[in-house]
C-alpha cells in the first residue's frame, strides 16, 4: 500500500468527520486511562460535543457513581449504565467517554458497533496505578490491595477492550499529544491521510 500524503488539519478533520457521518467516537479503557481528558480534547480539536456516561448517569439518577454502587450494587449500576450509553448513542456524532466496566457488555459493544467507533486508550498499570491512586471515588478499588484489583481487571478487560475498532497507547504525556495521536489513528481507520505524518491506507 501507497502511504496517503499528509493533509492539513483542517482537511483532515473535515474528510474524518465526513466518513465518520452521525456515529459517535466512543473512548473505552480502564478507569486511570484518561478516557475523560482525551475524549474532551478530541472533541475540541474535531468541533464535536463531548458526553461522559457517569456524568450523565449521575445526571439520570441524580446519584454521585460511588453511591450508585452502593446502594443498588455493580449489576444494577451496569444495567443503567448500559441504558444511558444506548440513549446516548443515538444522537451522534459526537465523543463518548464510557466507563470501564461499560464495554465488557455485549449488548453494549454491538450499539457501540452499530452507532460508533471505538476507541482503546491502552495504558500500562504503573501509569493507572498513579493516577487512580489520587482519586477517592472508585468502587471497584475499594480494596486492601488496588493494585492486584487492577491487574485482575486488566486480565479480565484487556482481551475484550481489544476488539475495539482502534487501539492507541497512552501514556504519562501532554493530553494534547495522545489527543493527536487519537485523532490520527481514526484517520487510519477511515483511510483519511492524516494532518501531521503519514497514515497509510
Amino acid at each position: 500500500m501507497n502511504a496517503l500524503p499528509a493533509n492539513p488539519p483542517d482537511e483532515s478533520h473535515a474528510a474524518l468527520l465526513g466518513r465518520l457521518g452521525n456515529r459517535s467516537i466512543v473512548f473505552v479503557g480502564l478507569m486511570g486511562a484518561g478516557k475523560t481528558a482525551i475524549g474532551r480534547k478530541v472533541a475540541g480539536i474535531l468541533g464535536l460535543p463531548f458526553i461522559d456516561s457517569d456524568q450523565e448517569i449521575e445526571s439520570v439518577s441524580r446519584m454521585s457513581v460511588p453511591e450508585l454502587f452502593e446502594r443498588y450494587g455493580e449489576t444494577e449500576f451496569r444495567a443503567l449504565e448500559q441504558r444511558v450509553i444506548l440513549r446516548v448513542l443515538e444522537h451522534g456524532p459526537q465523543v463518548l467517554s464510557t466507563g470501564g466496566g461499560a464495554f465488557m457488555s455485549a449488548q453494549t459493544r454491538e450499539a457501540i458497533a452499530g452507532h460508533g467507533v471505538s476507541v482503546w486508550l491502552k495504558a500500562e498499570i504503573d501509569l493507572l496505578m498513579d493516577r487512580v491512586s489520587k482519586k477517592q471515588n472508585r468502587p471497584l478499588l475499594k480494596s486492601a490491595d488496588p493494585r492486584a484489583v487492577i491487574e485482575r481487571l486488566m486480565a479480565e478487560r484487556y482481551p475484550v477492550y481489544a476488539a475495539a475498532d482502534v487501539t492507541v497507547p497512552t501514556r504519562d504525556d501532554r493530553k494534547e499529544v495522545i489527543a493527536a495521536e487519537v485523532v490520527n489513528a481514526l484517520c487510519g481507520y477511515f483511510g483519511v491521510a492524516a494532518a501531521t505524518g503519514e497514515v497509510r491506507s
